[in-house]
């Protein structure tokens, strides 16, 4: 069940998870687990298998150009709250962490300002050892006046014994068995509840972390919390990380 607590600001998030890196001391996620920091609406640190991996760094979340010591940064889709288009920003991230693999969805890694790898649906590779397989093609149907972008679903983890998660982007068509967490996109222009929980039930994940929960008000992400927690599926926790800091997650 959730329980209230004193959440902290995406700021106060991402100045703990960027300290140690800054300082030179990062303590590296050890084999067999998986720490998760959701720095805010669709951004989630990953530390698994010995790797940091960014996932989307949107424009709806401060702070992450602060970050260190990372092996990838993925980019789901070119949307701005995925991918922060302002000038500098993204750029400070990258000259930040020079061995960084940037791995993009397709469509956003063919604009060259970004210098990054082309992630394609349906490819694997490893970071840091650490696998990662793209999923999916198409972000879901905002309104049939608004063209399509692609979009890549990422799975991370699994081999070494830590859980795997999938962070899907923007849509729902993609349902791989064997998730232990999803990262469920909690409330969007794209989605009704309806789905959200028809998708969730598919993935039947054992943990549940909400993100892309920007668009809403605190009251009404309350509302789709309480209503995830209710009609998810028997079993699955759902783990609220919004201004939790790094937090662990064990093996299954």
């Amino acid at each position: 069940m959730l329980a209230p607590r004193r959440e902290a600001t995406a700021r106060e998030v991402v100045e703990e998870v960027a300290g140690a890196p800054l300082a030179g001391t990062t303590a590296r996620c050890q084999a067999g687990g998986m720490r998760l920091t959701h720095l805010g609406h669709s951004t989630l640190l990953v530390e698994a298998g010995g790797a940091r991996v960014l996932v989307d760094p949107g424009a709806f979340t401060p702070g992450w150009e602060e970050l260190r010591d990372l092996d990838a940064v993925v980019v789901t889709h070119a949307h701005p709250d995925h991918l922060d288009p302002a000038e500098g920003r993204f750029e400070a991230l990258r000259d930040a962490n020079p061995g960084a693999r940037l791995l993009f969805e397709p469509q956003t890694a063919a604009d060259g300002r970004w210098g990054a790898e082309a992630l394609a649906p349906g490819t694997s590779t490893d970071v840091a050892g650490l696998p990662l397989r793209a999923v999916g093609g198409e972000h879901a149907v905002i309104h049939e006046d608004i063209p399509l972008v692609g979009n890549v679903g990422v799975l991370l983890g699994g081999e070494g014994g830590e859980p795997v998660l999938f962070h899907p982007g923007d849509a729902y068509t993609e349902t791989p068995p064997g998730v232990d967490v999803l990262a469920l996109p909690l409330a969007a222009p794209w989605a009704a509840l309806k789905e959200t929980v028809t998708f969730l039930r598919a993935v039947a994940p054992r943990v549940v972390v909400p993100v892309h929960d920007g668009v809403v008000s605190a009251p009404g992400r309350s509302v789709y919390l309480r209503q995830v927690d209710a009609l998810g599926p028997e079993g699955t926790q759902v783990l609220d990380l919004a201004g939790a800091g790094a937090t662990d997650v064990p093996a299954a």
